[in-house]
Order: structure tokens, then sequence, then C-alpha cells
């Protein structure tokens, strides 16, 4: 199984949009921010559901991450997170998504002397996150900004020794851009530090100078390592593929037709016909 970014703020704005996109007939990770949080209705969000169950559509969640701070020092800044984010867990369920993602969100310029405080503070906003919906289904906490890899890895194994069904999404654009992959090539160090709650993959291509999400092949991360590392220790997490343009779509459903070697093992396969 695998998933395609959709921003529902945008499907909210154009329902066109929303039309050709499901005409895909691809899976969604459906993107949830606080402005369409406070836009939409419980009714919008049921009707969608309905209209994914009908075509047979298995949706993924990514929780909202603007400005939110699940561990900052500030306490009403962080009750705020958790409130936004609690809030967002009960229009989750809606939409029965087969696994939630959300940003770990660690400031290193902020906290870079502090990270157990930071780490203490952000569990228990997660947990309670969490306990919004006990019977959730996996959570993948993502690296955005965070310039080494265990500072998320700390985060996950903490929760996940609280019991809690969480896992690891790595984003390899963020990798390459925000943590100075680019320059600093090291993927091993990331793939190595995340594998043992590696869960989940976002893939988009950049040129390493910032966040571009263009298509697999249209910027310059090696994913000639990627997928053969992923074999060799036999793991197999689901993917999201994060297109910003009808082009980058086309870009990676081809990137993925050309190298099955890479991708059936996974359980992806471009659509036919491609870019539809």
């Amino acid at each position: 199984m695998f998933f395609v970014n959709l921003t529902l703020r945008a499907a909210h704005r154009d329902p066109q949009l929303l039309t050709e996109f499901l005409a895909r007939g691809v899976n969604p990770e459906l993107g949830l921010d606080p402005v369409l949080m406070d836009r939409a209705g419980e009714g919008w969000h049921q009707a969608l559901a309905e209209r994914l169950d009908a075509q047979g559509l298995t949706p993924s969640l990514h929780l909202p991450f603007f400005d939110l701070q699940p561990g900052s020092a500030d306490a009403m800044i962080r009750a705020a997170s958790r409130d936004r984010l609690v809030r967002a867990m009960q229009t989750a369920r809606i939409y029965r998504p087969a696994h939630l993602v959300g940003h770990v969100k660690y400031d290193h310029l902020l906290y870079m002397r502090t990270y157990d405080q930071w780490l203490e503070r952000s569990v228990e906003t997660w947990e309670a996150v969490m306990d919004a919906w006990p019977d959730h289904p996996p959570l993948y906490l993502e690296n955005t900004f965070e310039p080494e890899p265990w500072m998320v890895a700390r985060l996950v194994e903490a929760l996940a020794g609280r019991g809690r069904n969480v896992g690891i999404c790595l984003d390899v654009g963020h990798w390459y851009s925000f943590a100075g992959g680019q320059g600093r090539g090291n993927l091993l160090e990331w793939l190595e530090g995340f594998a043992p709650r590696l869960s989940h993959l976002h893939l988009h291509d950049n040129d390493g100078s910032t966040d571009q999400h263009k298509g697999l092949g249209q910027g310059s991360i090696p994913w000639e390592t990627v997928f053969p590392w992923l074999e060799a220790r036999g793991l197999e997490p689901t993917v999201t593929f994060e297109p910003h343009t009808q082009d980058a779509y086309k870009a990676s459903m081809r990137y993925v037709a050309e190298r099955p070697g890479y991708f059936d093992r996974l359980g992806v396969s471009a659509p036919e016909p491609l870019g539809a």
C-alpha cells in the first residue's frame, strides 16, 4: 500500500482539484492543517470520508504542525499545541486512516542544551494526544529541521518504551535539505539511526538548497542508496509520495515504473495510465 499527499485545505478550496486527485485511484495522505480545521466542519470531513470509502481508497492522515511546539518550555504554547493536536485526532477518527503522521518539531537552536527536558515535555504532550484516541492506528513521527537522527529516534523510543503505538517516518527530502544531507553525505547514518523503528517513508526530491518537493529523479537525492539499503536490512516501510505539482507526480510515477526492483517489495506500483 502506498499514498500520495493531498492537502485538505486545497481540496476544500477547489473541489475540482479533489476530483482530479481521486481520479488517479491512489490512496491519499490527507494533510490536516489548522486553517482547514477552523473552516471545515465535521460534516465536510464525513462526506469526504464516505467518498473515499465508496472508491475503495484507504487514507492516511498527517496531523497539523504549523506553529505547533509539543515540547515547548512555555506551558501556554505547549498547551495550545496539545489542544490543537487532540482536536486533530478527533477529526482523524472520521477517516479511519491506516496510520497517522506527526512532526517531532525539535528546535535544536532553542533546546540544544536542554534536550532531555524537551524530551520529557514532548513525551507528555504526545501521550495526551494519543490518549484522545485510545485505539488509534500507528503514529509515525517525522523528521523536519532536526540536524541529527537521534533527536527524532530518542522521542520515538521513549514513547514506544511506554507501550505507545509509534514508529518513525523518514522524510528523505528533509534530511537532504533541512538537515544538510546534501553537503554532509550522512544518509547511512540516518538510515541506521532510524532502522529499529523505521516504519514509513516520505518520498520527494530536491537539489539540497531547499525543500522543493520535486518528483523522484528531478533532484539529486541518492535514491540508489536508499532502496538497496532497505532490502539489505529486510525493511518494508509504507510509502507516501509528496509531489507538489502534477509534473512532479508524473516524474515520481515514471521513476517507480522504471525501477520495479526498488518498489515491488514495498507494495508500490505506478497507476495506469501514468500521471492520470
